[in-house]
């Protein structure tokens, strides 16, 4: 089953069926699972998911980490490729660069967005916008991350389309 199928299928069991969508996205990369993530948008050029304020992921001034916004803003990043990618292609991060523009205080809701145009084009390299919101609306860290978009193996080259 792909990751969107198994996103609509579970999401759509009330409060349960998201909590089970982010712990089995958690154990296909476990180091997502020490942010304790909860998705709440997974679709094509966009995810969604809150990291909970809670002490696991603080620094030693009591906010939440820098390198926990990151593993979240990686996270949100990897549910959008797996959506967002057309079935010829696979991904590979290669960086990511990213400002922290305000104390991360509270519960932390970190988006990822592309457009897809990025996704049709033959160029390899495919910034994806990413930021970290807190409940009050202030952006605590933005960025990209960018992907490395290659062929599949063994998949026919589609030949890009003009006009």
């Amino acid at each position: 089953m792909d990751l969107l199928a198994l996103w609509r299928t579970a999401s759509s069991v009330p409060v349960v069926g998201a909590r089970a969508f982010s712990f089995a996205f958690s154990q296909k990369a476990p180091y997502f699972a020490t942010i304790r993530p909860r998705f709440t948008v997974v679709e094509p050029d966009r995810a969604e998911l809150v990291i909970r304020d809670r002490r696991g992921v603080h620094n030693h001034i009591g906010t939440v980490h820098a390198i926990a916004l990151c593993n979240g803003l990686e996270a949100a990043m990897g549910a959008l490729a797996e959506v967002s990618i057309p079935a010829d292609k696979r991904w590979i991060p290669k960086g990511m660069e990213v400002a922290y523009t305000a104390k991360a205080t509270g519960d932390i809701t970190c988006i990822a967005e592309t457009d897809r145009s990025q996704w049709l084009g033959d160029d390899p390299d495919l910034p994806v916008r990413v930021r970290g919101v807190r409940e009050d609306g202030t952006v605590v860290v933005e960025g990209e991350i960018r992907l490395w978009v290659t062929p599949r193996k063994g998949a026919a080259r589609m030949p890009a389309t003009t006009g």
